[in-house]
C-alpha cells in the first residue's frame, strides 16, 4: 500500500533528493515510509518557477482549469480506499473518519472546478454626475500570482485541498508545505497533480526543516500566504509575510450552548460526535458545554454515558471512535491540562487516563476559566461542562474566549437564534448542530485569535484574486 519512499514535488515533478523525513504509524510508532527533504535551495527554485509559471497560469481558460480539477476528482475517486488507508497510518485517524475525509476531499476539488467557471465581474455605471457621463466602467478579478501554503497534521488532505483547489481554480501558481508529521495526503495530491496539464512551476510541493520554512512567508516573490495551523505560528508568520496577503485558519476553543427545550437525545448525539470525532483534533471541536440548569444533570448524565461506550483504540477497526493523539508529546500535555484542572478543583466525569498516545473521552466540570482546559485549545477528546439560566450570560460566556471561530446553539427559540447571530464574535453560527460542522463551500474562518479571511472555495479564490477596473471615456464627437 506505502511505498518505500516518496518524494518531494518542486515545479511539478517528483524529486527523491533524499530520505530524511521519518514518517510513522501513529497508533504503532513504527516507521512506515521516508519523505525526501526539501532544503533552502530547493524551495527558492520552486519559488523562482513559480514566479515563471505565473504569466502561463493565468493565460490557462477557465474550462482547463476545471478540466484539470476534474481530472484531479477522477483520480482521487480511484483512490478513495487507499487513501483513507493512508490518513489511517499517518495520522492515526480512525477509519470511518478517514474516509469521511476522502470523500469531502472529492467535493473540495468538484466544487473548486465548478467555481473555477464563475469568477465573476460586473459592470460599474460611472453616470452618477454629469461631470462623468460619457464614462463606462467594469471590473473583474485576476490572479494575485504565486501563493504560499502551510497545512497542518489533523486534515492532512482536505486542509491540503482548500488551498490547493482554489489556486488552480484562481490561476495562481504555488508552493506548499506540508506538515512533517503527516506529509503523505499532499504529497499523493501532487502526484495527481503531476499527471494533470499545469504550466512547468505551477506546484511545488515540499516538506522542509523550519529552517527553510522561512521563506513560505518572507519571500517577497509570494504575493500571498496562507497558513492553517497554531495561533503562536501564525501571529508570528504574519509579523515576517511583509506586504503579501494573509490568510491564517488558526485555533479555537469552540462552544455549544445546549438552550432550555432542546432535545436531549438528539442534542447528545451530535455532542459526542462534535467533541471526540477525530480523536478531539479538529479546531472547532467541542470543548466548551453551556447547558441550561433544567436540563443539566440529565445532559451530564446522558453524555457521561455515552462518552464511556465509545471504542478507543486502532484506527484501522471500523468500530473505533477514538484513535491516537498525533504523538506522545501532545497526548502528555493533554494528560497535564486535564490534572492541572482537578488540582484546581475541577471534577473529572469520565476518561482522563493516558496509555502512551491514547486518550479516552474525557468530560470535567466545575473546570476554572484561568485554566488551560477552559481559556486555551485543547486539541484532544476533552470537552468540559457548565450550567447557565439567563440566555445572555450563555452568548456572554462563549464571547470570553479570546478565540472566534464558530459556535454551536441548540435551540427552538427564533428570537435566540437571531440574538446568537448577532452576538456571537465568532466567524460562523450553528444552530442546533455543534460548532464541528462544516460544508466544504462555506465561508470558514475565524476573528480574534483564531485568524484572518476565509476559506471555502468562492471565498479562498477571492484571496487569491485581486479587483482590476476598466474605465473607458467616450470622446464627444
Amino acid at each position: 500500500m506505502l511505498k518505500d519512499a516518496y518524494p518531494y514535488y518542486l515545479a511539478n515533478q517528483a524529486v527523491f533528493a533524499n530520505q530524511d523525513l521519518e514518517v510513522t504509524h501513529k497508533y504503532t510508532g513504527k516507521t512506515v515510509t521516508r519523505v525526501a527533504m526539501a532544503d533552502v535551495d530547493a524551495i527558492d527554485r520552486a519559488i523562482a518557477k513559480a514566479v515563471a509559471a505565473e504569466g502561463p497560469m493565468a493565460a490557462l481558460p477557465a474550462w482547463k482549469r476545471a478540466e484539470i480539477l476534474e481530472h484531479c476528482v477522477s483520480r482521487f475517486r480511484d483512490r478513495q480506499d487507499d487513501l483513507a488507508d493512508t490518513l489511517c497510518i499517518e495520522a492515526g485517524k480512525p477509519i470511518k473518519d478517514a474516509r469521511g475525509e476522502v470523500t469531502r476531499l472529492i467535493d473540495t476539488f468538484r466544487i473548486a472546478a465548478q467555481e473555477a467557471v464563475r469568477i465573476y465581474g460586473e459592470v460599474l455605471p460611472m453616470d452618477i454626475s454629469e461631470r462623468v457621463e460619457n464614462y463606462t466602467g467594469l471590473w473583474r478579478r485576476f490572479p494575485i500570482g504565486p501563493c504560499s501554503f502551510i497545512s497542518p497534521f489533523n486534515f492532512p488532505l482536505n486542509l491540503a485541498a482548500h488551498k490547493i483547489a482554489p489556486a488552480i481554480a484562481a490561476s495562481c501558481p504555488f508552493i506548499l508545505k506540508p506538515a512533517s508529521l503527516t506529509p503523505l495526503g499532499a504529497l499523493i495530491i501532487g502526484e495527481v497533480l503531476a499527471d494533470a496539464d499545469l504550466p512547468e512551476g505551477a506546484f511545488s510541493i515540499l516538506p522542509c526543516h523550519r529552517d527553510g520554512a522561512g521563506l513560505f512567508s518572507e519571500d517577497p516573490r509570494l504575493k500571498l500566504l496562507s497558513f492553517t495551523g497554531s495561533p503562536d505560528v501564525g501571529w508570528k508568520l504574519k509579523k515576517n509575510a511583509g506586504k503579501k496577503k494573509v490568510v491564517l485558519e488558526l485555533g479555537g476553543n469552540a462552544a455549544c450552548i445546549i438552550d432550555e427545550g432542546t432535545d436531549l437525545e438528539d442534542a447528545v448525539e451530535r455532542v459526542i460526535t462534535g467533541a471526540f470525532y477525530q480523536s478531539g483534533q479538529s479546531c472547532i471541536s467541542v470543548q466548551r458545554l453551556i447547558v441550561h440548569e433544567s436540563l443539566y444533570d440529565d445532559f451530564r448524565d446522558r453524555l457521561v454515558t455515552a462518552a464511556r461506550d465509545l471504542k478507543t483504540g486502532d484506527p484501522s477497526d471500523d468500530d473505533t471512535f477514538i484513535g491516537p493523539i498525533i504523538s506522545e508529546d501532545e497526548a502528555g500535555r493533554i494528560e497535564d491540562w486535564i490534572r492541572e484542572a482537578q488540582d484546581k478543583g475541577a471534577t473529572l466525569l469520565c476518561g482522563g487516563k493516558r496509555d502512551g498516545t491514547m486518550i479516552p473521552a474525557t468530560l470535567l466540570e466545575n473546570v476554572p476559566d484561568d485554566v488551560p482546559l477552559s481559556c486555551q485549545e485543547a486539541f484532544g477528546p476533552v470537552a468540559i461542562l457548565e450550567s447557565f439560566s439567563e440566555f445572555d450570560t450563555a452568548l456572554a460566556r462563549v464571547n470570553q474566549s479570546r478565540y472566534g471561530l464558530q459556535a454551536g446553539v441548540f435551540t427552538r427559540d427564533i428570537d435566540r437564534i437571531q440574538r446568537a447571530f448577532e452576538c456571537l464574535r465568532v466567524g460562523g453560527v450553528i444552530i442546533n448542530d455543534v460548532p464541528s460542522w462544516r460544508v466544504d463551500h462555506m465561508p470558514y474562518g475565524g476573528i480574534k485569535d483564531s485568524g484572518l479571511g476565509r476559506e471555502g472555495l468562492r471565498f479562498a479564490i477571492e484571496d487569491m484574486t485581486e479587483i482590476r477596473l476598466l474605465a473607458i471615456r467616450r470622446p464627444q464627437a
